[in-house]
């Protein structure tokens, strides 16, 4: 039997969803903020709509409402500043709008469920968190499992006081997964602020460069562009990555494995993450 209180290895992995387990370029949700503030009135770009990408969606849309161009649009078409009631509204209205889209971005990234898979066989315990909120959640979760991924938990956006990049949803993690020290537990995701959650928790933070929002090319387009093209998107993507603190940063999970032993070298030389990069 596996002791979940071992500071010597990994015993757990979280992983987001969108752009890390599914949806290649992380593409359901950007497409879905750019249609919602078209629906108002406002045009907002793709870069825009995956800026925040990774933080809740109130709070993405909050962020995107900041921003001084998508303001001084709101502004001039309703004659006055965007309230958080608007926002309330605008969140009201994007969710069932994601939710009728996310099961068309379902497919797994190349690789995932077979490293879940071993990670498994290696006792390890798979937790996931999301920016996603749970009426999302409810159409994507029955999807992933039938196809056959089924984390231990899944802690979305709105299950607690504050998203990402506080450390709450990662905390809930350790208490759903009775895991400890949080040392022992890896965080990967395609976002900055997906790693910043793992950073506040005391997690190792593992960065998917290529399969997630900094790429946003689906995986046809992706393969399709030339080597050089691809390097240039991986160069940008991966310091985005690293920028953040990321201690490891690989294309996708396909490449997790190898990270995961670098991980327990460390731990078994008491060496701790907010202390160890690669």
């Amino acid at each position: 039997m596996t002791n979940f209180h071992n500071p010597q290895r990994v015993q757990a992995v979280v992983f987001d969803w969108a752009g890390t387990i599914v949806d290649f370029g992380s593409r359901a949700p950007m497409g879905a903020f750019v249609q919602l503030f078209q629906d108002f009135g406002i045009e907002i770009s793709i870069a825009q709509a995956r800026g925040p990408m990774g933080s809740a969606k109130w709070d993405h849309i909050a962020a995107l409402c900041q921003l001084p161009e998508v303001a001084a649009q709101w502004e001039r078409r309703y004659g006055k500043p965007v309230s958080s009631s608007d926002i309330d509204h605008l969140y009201e209205v994007f969710t069932p709008m994601n939710a009728r889209v996310v099961g068309d971005f379902a497919e797994f990234i190349p690789g995932a469920l077979e490293v879940v898979n071993r990670l498994r066989l290696d006792g390890i315990k798979i937790g996931s968190t999301t920016g996603y909120n749970r009426p999302i959640m409810d159409v994507l979760e029955p999807i992933a499992a039938r196809a056959g991924y089924a984390p231990d938990n899944i802690v979305c956006a709105g299950d607690l006081a504050a998203g990402r990049p506080s450390p709450l949803m990662m905390y809930r993690c350790f208490a759903d997964l009775g895991i400890w020290p949080a040392s022992t537990v890896v965080k990967v995701d395609d976002t900055s602020v997906g790693i910043a959650e793992g950073l506040n928790a005391g997690c190792w933070t593992v960065g998917v460069a290529v399969s997630g929002n900094a790429n946003g090319l689906s995986l046809p387009e992706w393969q399709a562009l030339s080597s050089d093209a691809q390097s240039e998107i991986r160069s940008t993507a991966s310091e985005q990555l690293r920028s953040a603190g990321a201690h490891f940063v690989i294309d996708s999970v396909a490449d997790l494995l190898p990270v995961i032993e670098q991980i327990n070298q460390h731990l078994q030389r008491q060496e701790l993450p907010a202390h160890t990069a690669a």
